[in-house]
C-alpha cells in the first residue's frame, strides 16, 4: 500500500484584455476580427458595470471572462490571479524568506509541524509540537493560515518574536528569530534502504532539482549504492530543463530525450543528451502512480523508450502539453499551452480531453484503468486499446495517447472509506501530537538517534489503539470495526511514520512507510529484470 483583488480603472481593463488576447494570438488573425472582438467584450462590461442592478465588482468579471474563455481550449491553460502566482512560483523557486516551519493550525493553536533544517528556527532549538502562542508579543490564537504567512514571513535579516508553549515546561519560552532563506528541497529524502539499494523521492521539478538529485546520488554512491529506486510517485513536474539535465544522468551518448511540437516552428524543441552520463551503468527503477505527471513523464518515457529502467507502479497522469507563463500588467499571469511533447519513440502522451465535459472530470479520470497486474514488459496489458503503437530501442511494442503504463503493474492498495476519512480530517497528526505530549521523552531516552532501533522495536499498544479511535469518534468520526481491521495494519504504520518524522525528520517518514508499501516492496525484488532490460549483465 502507497502512503507519497486589485481593482484597477475600466480603461486599463479594457487594455489588459487587449494584450491577452494579443498574446493569445500573436496577429495569427486579422486585425478587423481582433478589434471586432475587443469591442465586443468592451460594450458588454461597459453595459454590465453602468446598469446591472447591483453594483459589480470589475476584476471580479475580467477574472470570470478569461477563465471562460480558457475553458474552451485544453485542461492545463489557465490564469493565475496575482495573489495564488506568488505562491505557486515560490514552490518552485527553491526558497522563501521567513522562520522556517512547517506548520498546522489544531483547534485554533498554531503548531510546528516541523522546523526546516537549515533554517533559523531549527537553530534556535525549535521543535515539532511547539505551540506558537503570540507574535510580536500579539495573541496567535485562532490565527489563519494566511495571517501566518504574513507575520512569520519578510525579507532575510528583519526580526519576529514568538512565544512558544512547549509540553513539559512549565513557562511560555520567548524567542527572537531572524528570518533568513529557507530552502524547499524538491528531494524528499534519500537513504540506503539495505547494503547496496538507494532510495529517492523526487516531490516536484524545480529550480534545485538536479543539483539536489545530484548531490544525493553522490551520498549513496559513497555510501555503497550499486542499485537505485528513484520514485516520482506522485511528482506532478515542472520545469522541462530540470527533467531533461535528470534523464541526463541516467542515458548518454546524445542520445534523444524529448522533442517538442507547437503550431508555430519556434515553439518545436529538441532536447538530446549533452553529457557523459555518470549513471548510465547504474542498475535503475523508476516508481509512478497516476499523480505522475508532466516532467514526471519526460524522465520516465525517456527511461522506458531507451530501455534504461524498470518503470514499477501504475499508469501516469498522462499529461504532454508544453506551458509557456505570460506575465501581465498586473501581476497575474497567463499559462498558456503552446506545443505539445513526445518522447524519444515519438509517443504523446497527452490523454484525451477533447469529450471530457470538465475540468474536474479530467482530473477525476486520472488512473482509472484496468490494466492487468503484473509482468508488462511486453505491454499486453495495453494491447486491446486504440492508443497508437509505438516501440523501445529494444523493438518493445509501448503505447501513446494514455499515459506511460509501466513495464510490471503494481496497484496501490484502497483504502476503506473510514480510513479515508480518517486522513482527511487529519485524525493521524493530531493524535500523535497528543500522544508524544506525553511520551516523546520515553521515545527518544530509550531509541536516542537510532531509527533503526525505532523501525524494529517500537509498536503501540492496544490501548493507545482505543485511544485513536476515541479521538477520531470525538471529531465526528465514526469508529467502524470491520474497516478498522480492514485497514489496522495502514493505520498503525502511519501512526508509527508520523511518530518518526517528529523525530528523524522524512527519512524516518519515508523508511516507515516504504515497508508497508506494497508498490515499493515489489519494486526491490525486480533488480534482476531491470539489469536484464537495460543490457547491465
Amino acid at each position: 500500500m502507497n502512503f507519497k483583488k486589485i481593482k484597477i480603472p475600466f480603461a486599463i481593463v479594457v487594455l489588459t484584455i487587449g494584450i491577452v488576447i494579443g498574446i493569445l494570438i500573436q496577429k495569427a488573425f486579422s486585425d478587423d476580427n481582433l478589434q471586432d472582438s475587443i469591442l465586443k467584450f468592451k460594450d458588454v462590461l461597459a453595459y454590465t458595470e453602468k446598469y446591472y442592478v447591483d453594483k459589480v465588482d470589475t476584476q471580479k468579471l475580467v477574472d470570470a471572462a478569461i477563465n471562460g474563455m480558457l475553458n474552451k481550449l485544453d485542461p492545463h491553460t489557465v490564469y493565475i490571479p496575482a495573489k495564488q502566482l506568488e505562491t505557486i512560483e515560490e514552490s518552485f523557486k527553491g526558497e522563501f524568506d521567513g522562520i522556517g516551519i512547517e506548520f498546522q493550525i489544531l483547534n485554533d493553536t498554531l503548531t510546528v509541524v516541523a522546523p526546516i533544517m537549515g533554517g533559523p528556527s531549527a537553530a534556535l532549538g525549535i521543535l515539532s509540537g511547539d505551540r506558537i502562542i503570540k507574535i510580536n508579543n500579539k495573541s496567535a490564537i485562532a490565527i489563519s493560515n494566511e495571517q501566518v504567512r504574513n507575520k512569520l514571513r519578510g525579507p532575510a535579516g528583519t526580526k519576529v518574536e514568538v512565544t512558544v508553549l512547549r509540553n513539559g515546561i512549565k513557562n511560555p519560552i520567548n524567542y527572537e528569530i531572524t528570518r533568513s532563506k529557507i530552502p524547499l528541497y524538491s528531494v524528499d529524502t534519500h537513504f540506503m534502504y539495505d547494503n547496496t539499494t538507494g532510495y529517492i523521492s523526487i516531490s516536484r521539478f524545480a529550480e534545485t532539482t538536479y543539483d539536489e538529485l545530484n548531490n544525493a546520488l553522490i551520498d549513496l554512491k559513497n555510501h555503497g549504492m550499486k542499485q537505485l529506486i528513484l520514485d516520482l510517485r506522485g511528482n506532478p513536474g515542472g520545469y522541462l530543463n530540470q527533467a531533461v539535465k535528470i534523464a541526463n544522468l541516467f542515458i548518454g551518448d546524445n542520445k534523444k530525450i524529448v522533442y517538442t511540437k507547437g503550431r508555430r516552428k519556434e515553439f518545436d524543441e529538441e532536447y538530446d543528451a549533452s553529457k557523459p552520463a555518470p549513471y548510465k551503468d547504474l542498475p535503475l527503477i523508476i516508481l509512478v502512480n497516476d499523480g505522475s505527471a508532466s516532467a514526471s513523464e519526460i524522465v520516465t518515457g525517456a527511461m522506458q523508450d531507451w530501455d534504461r529502467a524498470l518503470i514499477v507502479g501504475e499508469t501516469t497522469f498522462g499529461k504532454g502539453l508544453v506551458q509557456r507563463q505570460f506575465s501581465l500588467p498586473d501581476n497575474s499571469a497567463l499559462r498558456l499551452t503552446i506545443a505539445r511533447y513526445y518522447t524519444p519513440s515519438g509517443r504523446l502522451i497527452q490523454r484525451d480531453y477533447k469529450k471530457i465535459k470538465s475540468k474536474e472530470e479530467y482530473f477525476e479520470d486520472a488512473g482509472k484503468n484496468n490494466d492487468a497486474l503484473g509482468n508488462n514488459l511486453e505491454h499486453t496489458a495495453e494491447k486491446d486499446s486504440a492508443l497508437p503503437e509505438f516501440k523501445t530501442h529494444d523493438g518493445r511494442i509501448v503505447y501513446g495517447g494514455g499515459g506511460i503504463t509501466p513495464d510490471f503493474i503494481v496497484k496501490d492498495g484502497k483504502l476503506t472509506d473510514f480510513t479515508t476519512e480518517l486522513l482527511k480530517n487529519n485524525i493521524f497528526y493530531q493524535f500523535v501530537l497528543n500522544y508524544l505530549d506525553y511520551h516523546k521523552n520515553e521515545i527518544v531516552n530509550k531509541y536516542g538517534n537510532n531509527l533503526n532501533k525505532f523501525i524494529r522495536n517500537f509498536e503501540f499498544t492496544n490501548n493507545d489503539l482505543t485511544d485513536f479511535l476515541n479521538l477520531a469518534k470525538q471529531k465526528g468520526i465514526k469508529a467502524n470495526k470491520e474497516n478498522f481491521e480492514k485497514d489496522k495494519k495502514y493505520i498503525t504504520t502511519r501512526l508509527k511514520a508520523e511518530v518518526a518524522r517528529s523525530l528523524w525528520h522524512n527519512e524516518g517518514w519515508y523508511q516507515i512507510l516504504l515497508r508497508d508499501d506494497d508498490q515499493f516492496k515489489k519494486a526491490v525484488t525486480l533488480f534482476g529484470e531491470a539489469k536484464e532490460l537495460a543490457g547491465l549483465k
